[in-house]
């Protein structure tokens, strides 16, 4: 059964995460491209992406829409912002609906909010099978290999 891991990531952190799973499960990766770029660096990082996901805004994506029935595993990965999942991620699950398959979830932040995220999460996706969620901190600035190796064993546990 095919596997997609499907993320966006603002600094690197969700990527990197995001290619490691999908190496380890041979899976496709789809990477979310939002027509308009967010702020990367300081107050405007955390005032627009914050303001975003307050406002359930749905950023226009690059991406064209992905055929999900080719897919019986979806990876979806997201940094945390503001206590919840990303806007880009926010419009493709906005453009994807899809049930039935199994999901698992998995979110970078820099100081927490993971259950929030993976509850909303779970809730927009209530027609699905759960099989894992995961939290990294902040992976490129805390020890690359040891969280690539935790994303390694994480992948390796789910029901897939």
């Amino acid at each position: 059964m095919k596997t997609l891991v499907v993320f966006y990531s603002l600094e690197g952190n969700t990527k990197y995460i995001a290619e490691t799973i999908a190496k380890q499960l041979q899976a496709d990766l789809l990477e979310l491209k939002p027509k308009k770029e967010y702020p990367s660096q300081g107050f405007k990082k955390f005032f627009w992406g914050g303001k975003s996901v307050i406002f359930k805004e749905c950023p226009e994506l690059l991406n064209q829409r992905t055929d999900l029935s080719a897919y019986q595993n979806i990876v979806i990965g997201t940094p945390i912002w503001a206590g919840t999942y990303s806007a880009p991620v926010h419009s493709f699950l906005e453009q994807n609906h899809f049930e039935n398959k199994k999901v698992a979830l998995f979110a970078c932040h820099g100081g927490g909010g993971a259950e929030k995220c993976f509850a909303r999460l779970k809730k927009e996706l209530d027609n699905n099978v759960f099989v894992g969620e995961k939290t990294f901190l902040d992976p490129l600035k805390h020890d690359r290999e040891k969280n690539a190796m935790d994303a390694v064993q994480w992948s390796m546990t789910l029901d897939f």
